[in-house]
């Protein structure tokens, strides 16, 4: 389990520390335990549990003031699974029953005896570990790599066929030029990503939420600001402060993103998951990947975190598959097929393509490609695969 122990007093930060990572199994059974001391008061709170995401944050050096609990309440209510044991010199019940209310799971003396604080421990563990730590979604960002390429097309009709059984938020991040919420959604939106950094010290789960538009139930868009002028006041604190919430929110996060690399951009990639490049069968994207490839690899990204997407791909090109995926080095690389009549019916009618043509061969393609990403769980096997599972191994389907 990790944990953050949050305190202004050096000794007691080292003395909790000695004894969570002593040898006590009679209490932790077996446990072990990630341990980070952070030096400080309640102010450290938020930034601790923001940029750490413990499982359980001890913290000490509480007064009995009722004040001091708002930035508690404040971080038990954004992350719901985090633990909180306070430690205090002193305790009364209403101080008491008012930290409960907080969110606070128990209340310790300051400085706790080690048996106090081992079995404070081990009772949150018991209840909380595998399931406190905040579940953080996967982040995906797509990048053309020559204009043209099909990125926003690639990107918004991915979140469709992902938000089928994921909750999915897809970010439009190409700020003077963003049209992702247009491929699924033709209004202008109500409010944008520019109106979240304007009031970044507001941010939370319902103001996010707030500022996207829905499509539906299970996919929201964080649209680009309307007018170029707007672009400027985003900047990379915003943006990477937006991306942890959302991910603590969604399933998936998907960034559609700017050709140029800038601080921003640069941030975003730092913060993904994956990188999907997008681009065609053509000498000019192929030789634009190959250049993005050598970027990528001179940022210190692992060819892992690369994917790659050949749009409107046909058999017949001159530049093959296997070219491509020859020239790039690569194992391998996710063809969409080229059908210029239902992409552009659904372009043109601001529709995801999944909604017109079920039956089209890009639709198929991006539902093989979600499916990659999300794949079934097991028990979503079909009854012929498990009955013969169980004929072959003589376990139960």
């Amino acid at each position: 389990m990790k944990i953050a122990i949050i305190s202004p007093s050096k000794v007691h930060l080292s003395e909790m520390t000695q004894v969570l990572q002593g040898p006590t199994p009679q209490l932790l059974q077996g446990q072990s335990h990630e341990v980070l001391q952070v030096e400080g008061g309640r102010s450290r709170l938020a930034e601790v549990v923001r940029e750490h995401e413990p499982n359980l944050v001890l913290l000490d050096g509480m007064g009995r003031d009722p004040d001091e609990l708002l930035p508690v309440e404040q971080i038990t209510a954004e992350y719901p699974r985090l633990a909180l044991i306070m430690l205090c010199a002193q305790q009364s019940p209403e101080y008491l029953m008012r930290a409960m209310r907080a969110g606070v799971c128990e209340v310790l003396t300051s400085p706790p005896t080690p048996a106090a604080l081992l079995m404070a421990v081990e009772r949150v563990s018991k209840r909380a570990i595998g399931a406190a730590r905040p579940q953080r979604g996967r982040l995906l960002a797509f990048m053309g790599c020559k204009g043209g390429s099909g990125a926003s097309f690639i990107a918004a009709n991915l979140a469709y066929q992902l938000a089928t059984d994921k909750s999915v938020l897809l970010i439009d991040l190409n700020l003077q030029f963003g049209d992702a919420l247009s491929m699924l959604y033709e209004p202008p939106p109500a409010l944008h990503i520019i109106d979240v950094a304007r009031d970044i010290d507001r941010l939370d789960a319902a103001f996010l939420a707030a500022c996207t538009t829905r499509i539906h139930d299970r996919l929201s868009v964080l649209a680009a600001p309307q007018e170029f002028a707007d672009a400027a006041e985003l900047k990379p604190e915003h943006m990477e402060a937006i991306v942890r919430l959302a991910l603590r929110q969604y399933d998936f996060v998907l960034i559609d993103m700017e050709r140029h690399l800038d601080p921003l951009s640069i941030r975003a990639m730092d913060l993904a998951d994956q990188i999907f490049v997008v681009m065609q069968a053509g000498l000019p994207w192929v030789r634009n990947a190959r250049r993005l490839q050598k970027l990528m690899q001179s940022l210190g990204y692992p060819a892992a975190k690369l994917g790659w997407i050949v749009n409107r791909y046909e058999r017949s090109a001159d530049i093959s598959l296997q070219d491509i995926e020859n020239t790039l080095g690569i194992t391998q690389a996710h063809a969409v097929a080229n059908a210029y009549r239902d992409v552009s019916a659904a372009v043109n009618r601001s529709a995801a393509l999944l909604e017109l043509s079920r039956s089209s061969a890009v639709t198929r393609h991006l539902a093989e490609l979600a499916r990659s990403l999300s794949p079934a769980p097991q028990e979503n096997r079909s009854l012929l695969e498990r009955l013969f599972q169980r004929a072959r191994t003589g376990t139960a389907p």
